[in-house]
């Protein structure tokens, strides 16, 4: 999965705010005080300022879920805090929030602004963000850090079985133009026998807390372009600088805020891949999507990467590439090397090629091609990029499938956080869908945000494709829906905020890397918290529905 993209949640309720019912949850507010709602600030006051911030280019100070500092008991506190926040206290935050945001590179390209997604420096804008972490519990957060390196393997297992992806996306090929040309590519590197020897995989698992079972439930698991490991770090340090300022008065500790390693250990894994490559003249190639908004969120990553390794790996520097591009510089020696723009590509990292969008003719698809039969490292490999479609998702979810791959331990607790989970095979859960759509989700074998279907839009969906008799129900997979706890939130976008009824998804980043038998890195690598209005079907921060934000450990 790549920039966004997650269903409707159900959480904890945030520090700041007493939780309200999800599906009532604006009527409620508006009703239980007026003046909750929407409001927003006209001018900002004079402020005291943050602490003197680093250097510009040091990365940020992630500490690990390990590494988490005990705070004083104030859990009390983040559960029973009084609903309103001062408003002047919010907008002392919300000046210090901007400026810290302005300073540290917590930013995106502003779409309003011409070639703010092309050349870097232009049309900056603050990174979308909640001013205060969302409360979670840290029970929730452990499992969900345990699963990560269940679910790398898991990833790396499945991909080595050619046939299950194959019959399982069988159908799939036949109506989905985009995963058939994935499939094709797939199975023409099973005809020659091409094997990944070094497997390289930085992923993230999203989950929704269910408020009605309490269970921490799995949305998805993205294979390909993992966003935001970069501005996550960023947001959980703004998070903290905010509370170790302004924790008194909220009844709020800093250090129950988790540090952030997603960044750091997503750069590590680059390296430690090309360092497998064992090639010092290689490079590290991201490729990257004509425009891109989100791009500081690349940059953050690349630049940590020179920094912690300023002499062993040498990345493209002018620009990043995108799969044009690599069609018209790329070729493959004879013993396999990728040869773009001169340089022998050691690591290939996909920040682009997970949507339809990003093939809009067969050069960006022969790029794809050329690369996958290289011998450079592909984070992910084709496999890698199958293993994470919905599909594989709902089968992996079927009675004696992860038997398959997982040993029992690990079963048990993979299952523990599947959702429910159907093909469209199934009339049952079909004419459940269709009795009560509110209670599904119908997905297609899309990433990036706005692609689901919700209400009663999954009913008409379901009529119109059973009606037509056509092959293409094998394009979606049914899930259940989940309603996670609303609380009040205070967001901030564009420079402005707002307070409103809002839910949250936790992401967690993970890295997996192996040369043959040896695995060389299997871990949990950080999270990403979003947050976005109740109302809101869909999430993805940069498809516009959410806003970034960090956790408060309770």
């Amino acid at each position: 999965m790549t920039l966004g993209g997650f269903l409707s949640l159900r959480q904890s309720c945030p520090s700041f705010a007493a939780p309200i019912d999800s599906r009532n949850g604006a009527a409620a507010a508006a009703a239980s005080n007026p003046r909750a709602l929407r409001f927003r600030h006209k001018s900002f006051p004079r402020a005291t300022y943050l602490r003197a911030p680093r250097r510009a280019m040091d990365p940020p100070r992630c500490l690990g879920s390990s590494g988490l500092e005990e705070a004083t008991d104030d859990i009390a506190a983040a559960a029973t805090l009084h609903r309103g926040v001062p408003s002047d206290l919010v907008e002392k935050m919300m000046y210090d929030a901007l400026v810290w945001s302005a300073l540290h590179g917590l930013v995106v390209g502003d779409r309003r602004v011409q070639n703010s997604g092309t050349v870097p420096g232009v049309g900056l804008v603050h990174a979308p963000f909640a001013l205060l972490p969302m409360s979670f519990p840290k029970a929730h957060w452990r499992q969900a850090c345990e699963l990560a390196p269940i679910f790398n393997e898991l990833v790396d297992r499945v991909s080595l079985d050619g046939k299950f992806l194959q019959d399982s996306l069988s159908r799939t090929k036949k109506v989905d133009a985009f995963t058939s040309r994935l499939l094709d590519i797939h199975s023409k590197m099973l005809e020659i026998n091409k094997t990944e020897d070094i497997r390289l995989g930085l992923h993230r698992s999203d989950y929704m807390l269910d408020a009605e079972t309490n269970l921490l439930l799995q949305i998805e698991l993205n294979t390909i372009s993992s966003s935001f490991p970069g501005l996550s770090c960023l947001v959980s340090e703004l998070h903290r600088n905010l509370l170790n300022q302004y924790g008194k008065d909220l009844g709020l500790d800093s250090r129950r805020v988790p540090g952030n390693t997603a960044v750091s250990r997503f750069a590590d894994a680059l390296a430690k891949a090309w360092n497998e490559y064992n090639n010092s003249s290689a490079v590290v190639m991201v490729v990257a999507q004509s425009e891109e908004h989100n791009m500081y969120d690349q940059h953050w990553l690349c630049a940590v990467l020179k920094e912690i390794y300023p002499y062993t790996i040498d990345t493209f520097s002018s620009s990043f590439l995108t799969l044009s591009e690599i069609d018209t510089q790329g070729h493959v020696l004879p013993d396999g090397s990728l040869v773009v723009d001169g340089q022998t590509v050691a690591v290939i990292y996909f920040r682009a090629g997970y949507s339809p969008n990003d093939y809009p003719s067969e050069a960006e698809w022969r790029a794809r091609f050329l690369m996958e039969k290289s011998s450079a490292i592909k984070c992910p490999s084709i496999s890698y990029h199958l293993v994470g479609t919905k599909k594989i998702q709902q089968e992996l979810a079927k009675p004696n499938v992860l038997e398959r791959f997982l040993d029992t331990e690990d079963i048990a607790k993979v299952r523990k956080c599947f959702a429910g989970l159907w093909s469209l095979d199934d009339p049952d859960a079909v004419k459940s869908a269709i009795e009560k759509p509110d209670l599904f989700v119908l997905k297609p074998q899309r990433e990036g945000g706005g692609n689901n279907i919700y209400g009663d839009d999954v009913r008409e969906t379901l009529i119109r494709l059973r009606q037509q008799g056509t092959e293409e129900l094998a394009a979606y997979i049914l899930m259940q829906r989940i309603f996670p706890t609303a609380s009040l939130a205070f967001l901030v976008r564009e420079g402005v905020w707002h307070q409103d009824v809002a839910i949250s998804e936790l992401g967690i980043y993970g890295a997996y890397l192996r040369n043959k038998d040896k695995v060389i890195m299997n871990d949990q690598c950080g999270y990403l918290m979003r947050t976005k209005v109740s109302s809101s079907n869909e999430g993805g921060v940069a498809a516009g529905f959410a806003v970034l934000d960090s956790i408060y450990l309770t």
